[in-house]
């Protein structure tokens, strides 16, 4: 098993990185070479691994510009099976390098620079930035598959219409195999009537592509948990963290799905 999953959406605050982190952990966990690839400027993926901007010189800019090979800043992380291309602030300059005149196929230089590592790991597991720009791009057209994670709250399904049409342009174009693997609700709350309402419109428009443990008609959905929000503070995943919290058995629910694949 060899695949590259993008966590994607281009609303910010909708639980992309404690995704990311925590489903590359909670496979990692479960005996898979996982690589994190942390592809936003703001490094959360990187500091909720305990990483901090002193602990790394070179980064994942560093890849995208050709000055590193990906093999070149890879991190081993106190996960077993867990390591992470970090990311820094200086990402946000990228835009300028990709659309340099020099610069050709400049969607897919990500996937260039992926080739070299991707024999060494099972999963790599892309966390992109709150935009449809550049990088997120590079990221899905890398990708194997995307996983859209969408919370529970209002304005929810807003936007989605333009990554769903942007996933469907790049499968037309540039990358053919790139498939929607599911859509993820998340910060999910049980005794909220808009988190109820969010999750059954998303059960009516998408009930295929939401993930299902086998035997259930539940839908896996990310809690709203303290645990998974104070998780980053201590350099953990929540799978590590508080491995029977609510939110991280639904991480190692949708690990276990993903493997069932």
């Amino acid at each position: 098993m060899n695949e590259v999953i993008s966590i994607a959406n281009q609303k910010g605050g909708v639980g992309k990185t404690t995704t990311a982190v925590n489903l590359a952990a909670s496979l990692a966990q479960k005996g898979k070479k996982v690589l994190l690839l942390d592809l936003d400027p703001q490094s959360n993926a990187t500091t909720s691994l305990g990483f901090s901007r002193s602990d790394y010189e070179f980064n994942i800019y560093h890849v995208l510009i050709g000055s590193k090979k990906l093999s070149e800043v890879v991190l081993e992380t106190a996960i077993k099976n867990l390591s992470l291309a970090p990311s820094t602030i200086g990402l946000v300059g990228i835009e300028k390098e990709f659309y340099s005149p020099k610069k050709q196929n400049r969607e897919l230089i990500l996937k260039e620079k992926i080739k070299v590592v991707t024999g060494k790991f099972d999963f790599i597991i892309i966390d992109s930035p709150p935009a449809l720009g550049p990088i997120t791009i590079n990221a899905l057209s890398a990708s194997d598959s995307v996983i859209i994670p969408i919370q529970c709250e209002f304005f929810a399904l807003e936007g989605l219409a333009q990554l769903l049409n942007t996933v469907s342009l790049l499968k037309k174009t540039i990358n053919p195999k790139l498939k929607i693997k599911g859509f993820l609700p998340t910060m999910y709350s049980g005794q909220n009537n808009l988190s109820k309402q969010v999750l059954a419109d998303l059960s009516h428009h998408f009930k295929e592509r939401l993930f299902h443990t086998k035997g259930s008609e539940a839908c896996i959905v990310v809690p709203r948990n303290v645990k998974v929000a104070e998780s980053p503070s201590f350099g953990k995943p929540v799978t590590a963290y508080a491995s029977k919290s609510k939110g991280a058995i639904a991480y190692q629910e949708l690990a276990t799905v993903i493997l069932e694949d």
